[in-house]
């Protein structure tokens, strides 16, 4: 297992300047195009309007989402209409994902969990595996979130995992607890499989 970095009480403003600082050496050490992967929900998007303020060459970064909802991208449960919505005016390339896609080696990896310790669409039922032959799934959430029943795309495991870093931003004591929990090795849940079989930086904001 990685060393875990929790850094407890982060403004959006933190993690923002924390991902220019990571993207930012990332684009210095590739001289092409580097790839990243971000969550859905209401997370992100507060902490991504304050990072697109920042300089930074947009035109050189791929953006994936980590799973999506099986909508058009004009509903309001894409993962992946958000994104371009933000990321795609500023010269970002969105990735949507889509079955038989190849995902590739990220850059940076960035998750949420919810309160069953799922990540991305890996939810406890759908057994994810770190060995997983594939890298992108289609699943069904059991029980579907009432927010958003809609079936999943998700990256696999291994996909998460083919990462220069992985970000969790986690808010809540709660959802904290799960996660240092998992990080400790204290129970089976999705991103406890993830976190035992990580071999980069992680960094949990709270």
């Amino acid at each position: 297992m990685a060393d875990i970095e929790i850094i407890a009480g982060a403004t959006d403003t933190d993690i923002a300047n924390w991902l220019l600082e990571r993207v930012e050496s990332a684009l210095t050490l590739d001289p092409g195009e580097i790839a990243v992967s971000i969550p859905g929900g209401s997370t992100p998007f507060p902490i991504l309007a304050e990072l697109v303020k920042a300089p930074l060459d947009w035109s050189r970064i791929a953006v994936w989402p980590g799973d999506d909802r099986i909508v058009e991208e004009s509903h309001p449960a894409s993962n992946v209409g958000r994104i371009r919505a933000l990321l795609e005016p500023v010269g970002a390339r969105i990735v949507p994902l889509a079955e038989g896609a190849n995902p590739p080696h990220f850059a940076l990896v960035w998750l949420g969990m919810g309160e069953d310790g799922h990540v991305a669409s890996l939810f406890p039922n759908t057994d994810p595996r770190t060995d997983d032959p594939q890298l992108l799934r289609r699943l069904t959430p059991d029980p579907l979130p009432p927010e958003a029943p809609f079936d999943r795309l998700s990256l696999t495991m291994p996909a998460l995992l083919d990462s220069d870093a992985l970000l969790f931003v986690i808010r809540g004591a709660d959802k904290r607890a799960i996660f240092e929990q998992a990080a400790a090795g204290g129970n089976d849940l999705p991103v406890a499989r993830l976190l035992a079989a990580a071999r980069q930086s992680v960094t949990c904001f709270t």
